[in-house]
C-alpha cells in the first residue's frame, strides 16, 4: 500500500532516475488541495451510514428478489452482511481517496472479492449497482459546497468517482 508521495518516490527509485518537474507539480497539487481533500473524506465518514442505508434502499426497490424469500439479501443476517459490505467498499474507498491513490483499496479490498462473492453464489451485478449508487451519493456531497469552503472539487468528485467504479468493475 502506497499513498501518491510514495508510490511516485518508489517508481523513481526503481528507474534511478531524480523526481521529474511535472512529477513534483502533481505532489505540489496534491499538497494544496489537501485540506479539500481533508474535507471531502470528513464528508464521506459523516454521513457514511445515510450513504449505505439509502443506497441500499435504492438497490432493493430495483430489486425486490434481492431481499424475497430465496434473495441473496433475504434474512436479517444475509441483510446485515450485505451492508457490512456496502460499508467496507465505501470505507476503503475514502483510504484511498485520502491517499490520492488506489493501491489500498486494491490490495486490501478488492483482491479476489469477486471470486469471493462468485463462490458465496452473490451476483456481482447487483453489488455493482450498489457501489454505483454509493458513488452518485459520495460524489454529490463531494461536489456541494454549501456550509464547507470547500471551493471548486471536481477533479476530487472525479478521482472520487473513479474509485467507485474501480470497485464496480471489479466486482461485476
Amino acid at each position: 500500500m502506497l499513498d501518491a508521495f510514495a508510490k511516485v518516490v518508489a517508481q523513481a527509485d526503481a528507474r534511478g532516475e531524480f523526481l521529474s518537474n511535472t512529477q513534483l507539480d502533481g505532489l505540489a497539487a496534491m499538497v494544496a488541495e489537501g485540506n479539500q481533500r481533508l474535507d471531502v473524506v470528513n464528508k464521506i465518514n459523516s454521513n457514511a451510514a445515510a450513504i449505505v442505508t439509502n443506497s441500499a434502499r435504492a438497490l432493493f426497490s430495483e430489486q425486490p428478489q434481492l431481499i424475497q424469500p430465496g434473495g441473496n439479501a433475504y434474512t436479517s443476517r444475509r441483510m446485515a452482511a450485505c451492508l457490512r459490505d456496502m460499508e467496507i467498499v465505501l470505507r476503503y474507498v475514502s483510504y484511498a481517496m485520502i491517499a490520492g491513490d488506489s493501491s489500498v483499496l486494491d490490495d486490501r479490498c478488492l483482491n479476489g472479492l469477486r471470486e469471493t462473492y462468485q463462490a458465496l453464489g452473490t451476483p456481482g451485478s447487483s453489488v455493482a449497482v450498489a457501489i454505483q449508487k454509493m458513488k452518485e451519493a459520495s460524489v454529490a456531497l463531494a461536489s456541494d459546497t454549501s456550509g464547507t469552503p470547500l471551493g471548486d472539487c471536481s477533479s476530487l468528485a472525479a478521482e472520487l468517482a473513479s474509485y467507485f467504479d474501480r470497485a464496480a468493475v471489479s466486482v461485476a
